[in-house]
């Protein structure tokens, strides 16, 4: 199947000039998850994030270290496997011609990519499109969420987005990326498969009008509520007239997820302003209301989870493929009338495949779960009002103390995380460090960041804040992130223990608190490695989730759960 459609592919190349294509994960509105996986129609490779780059006679995958055994496994002989960060400038395309679809690249990666060495082709039709494009279309409408939800009006959020703008000397600010629109109007959808967003845009003038950009039939209920006028939707098809209509103006685009297709229609007439959009560090920060809802959510996740390990380790008696076992977790999950769906694929691998950081079971390579691997479970859900995420790693029968102590040091990692000094811990890039710093003692690491931002009813993965080398975004009040040091080892097992955390704050001083609620597997932890501090952290921790949730639980899961404190 893949090698039919990179061959169909290849042989349009000189019909339109280039000598290979390229292909991203993402979709028009930059989406981390989408309905129509072009990377996946061409690749087969299923992870949320890489680049195809397809030539005459050799093909690449370009993937962070998260993915770099999954896309091995996924493309089989088809792709040759590269590190993300080699795509930068990359000498492997000196001097021939790269075809692009310029609704799904932003300037700034063509730039960091490509342009150093070879030349740019705009293709203004997507190549994967004409192969393949039989992808699911949802057309069901935006809803909106009442103020108490959100903790605060769309109305109060125009005006502060507006004042931005005439701050800065700026018309319009154009919004491309879908959860700041989300954010902005307080509305939802249903246009990605794992999370709540609205595949639109917006226009916000300095005056504080707004012109949404989305098909009408979308935004019928939300019209009413949010007394949006019909002559404020402009149809997607209509939008580049709509540019050419407005007087000369300036304009912000975001850096991040304004395409060359837009970007380059608006700078014919206009003048615009590449930063990042100024909603993106309001969104970051949630409102106590935000925080508390987030809370339920966490409250309502972990009694499925809780009541899902007890399940797996204890009550099964049958033998269990991955698959098994992610279905039962969602089923758990579905008994809360507030669950919606997932919030990302279930990770869920046993023995060397929870190796595999972002594995991904089906029926047709499921594993089944021996008493003597670690099981890795990696989930999360889409509440109403919140968004998890959160992973535990369980054993079925007694650990090798090898395992047991590597396992104790990524949980060393994890609390050291929890319990840092945010004054002097102020960014994600030194929360980074002193959570890798223990492992690094031992010879022990992980290819992935520590920590992402995660949204509120939204995206699971969503900045600017993050836990990783790179990120010096100063953390603040209200900031969610995730908290998820692990260790793998290739072909034999993985480990990684990920909470999520939110930031609170008294008598001006900042600290993380865990909103996520489960317990952390007792038989893998080498209480020996643990000093007085993380042995307090951890028994704390167990007494806080059974005081949460022992009044939800069976009276065996009760008891079950105290044995942890």
């Amino acid at each position: 199947m893949i090698e039919k459609r990179l061959n169909t592919l290849k042989k349009k190349f000189n019909s339109h000039g280039i000598d290979g294509y390229v292909v991203p994960k993402n979709d028009e509105f930059f989406s981390e998850y989408s309905l129509n996986d072009r990377l996946r129609t061409i690749s087969n490779f299923s992870g949320s994030a890489g680049y195809a780059v397809i030539l005459k006679k050799k093909n690449y995958l370009f993937v962070d270290g998260r993915y770099s055994l999954q896309a091995q496994i996924e493309t089989g002989n088809n792709f040759i496997i590269k590190k993300l960060s080699e795509i930068f400038n990359c000498k492997l395309f000196k001097d021939i011609i790269l075809g692009v679809d310029p609704k799904i690249f932003t300037e700034n990666e063509i730039n960091q990519f490509f342009l150093k060495y070879n030349k740019i082709k705009i293709i203004n039709v997507n190549l994967i499109d004409k192969i393949y494009n039989k992808y699911p279309k949802k057309i069901k409408q935006y809803y909106s969420l009442k103020d108490r939800i959100t903790g605060e009006s769309h109305i109060n959020k125009i005006r502060k987005i507006s004042n931005i703008l005439k701050k800065e000397k700026v018309d319009y600010l154009f919004i491309t990326a879908p959860e700041n629109v989300a954010w902005l109007l307080n509305i939802r959808g249903h246009d990605n498969p794992l999370s709540p967003m609205p595949h639109c845009r917006l226009l916000l003038n300095k005056n504080k009008k707004i012109f949404l950009i989305s098909e009408k039939e979308k935004v019928i209920k939300i019209i009413k509520e949010k007394k949006i006028f019909k002559n404020q939707i402009i149809n997607p098809q209509e939008l580049i007239n709509y540019f050419n209509k407005i007087k000369k103006s300036k304009f912000i685009t975001d850096h991040k997820t304004c395409s060359i297709f837009y970007s380059n229609s608006l700078i014919k007439k206009h003048k615009i302003l590449k930063k990042e959009d100024p909603i993106y560090a309001f969104k970051a920060i949630k409102n106590k209301i935000e925080i508390n809802n987030i809370i339920k959510a966490h409250v309502d996740d972990g009694v499925a989870l809780t009541r899902f390990l007890y399940w797996i380790k204890i009550e099964n008696k049958k033998k269990l493929t991955e698959v098994d076992a992610q279905n039962k977790l969602e089923k758990f999950r579905k008994k809360n009338k507030r669950y919606l769906f997932p919030s990302f694929n279930t990770i869920a691998g046993a023995g060397k495949n929870g190796a595999i950081i972002h594995y991904r079971a089906t029926k047709k390579n499921t594993k089944i779960i021996n008493k003597r691997d670690l099981f890795l479970c990696d989930s999360g859900g889409q509440y109403q009002y919140g968004t998890t995420d959160v992973t535990r790693t369980i054993c079925f029968s007694e650990p090798s103390n090898s395992i047991k102590n590597i396992f104790t040091n990524v949980l060393k990692s994890h609390i050291a995380v929890v319990t840092s000094n945010l004054k002097t811990h102020y960014n994600g890039k030194l929360i980074d460090k002193r959570a890798r710093l223990n492992l690094k003692k031992v010879g022990l690491d992980y290819e992935h960041g520590t920590g992402h931002g995660v949204g509120f009813f939204s995206n699971v993965h969503e900045g600017p804040q993050a836990i990783s080398k790179f990120n010096k975004i100063r953390l603040q009040e209200g900031m969610v992130l995730s908290n998820e040091p692990g260790y793998y080892k290739k072909g034999k097992f993985g480990i990684r223990i990920e909470n999520l955390l939110y930031i609170s704050k008294n008598k001006k001083k900042l600290f993380f608190k865990n909103l996520t609620l489960a317990p952390i597997d007792k038989n893998l932890i080498n209480l020996k490695l643990l000093n007085k501090e993380e042995k307090n952290y951890l028994f704390n921790y167990h007494l806080s989730i059974y005081l949460t949730l022992s009044k939800y639980l069976k009276k065996k899961e009760k008891k079950w759960l105290a044995s942890f404190i």
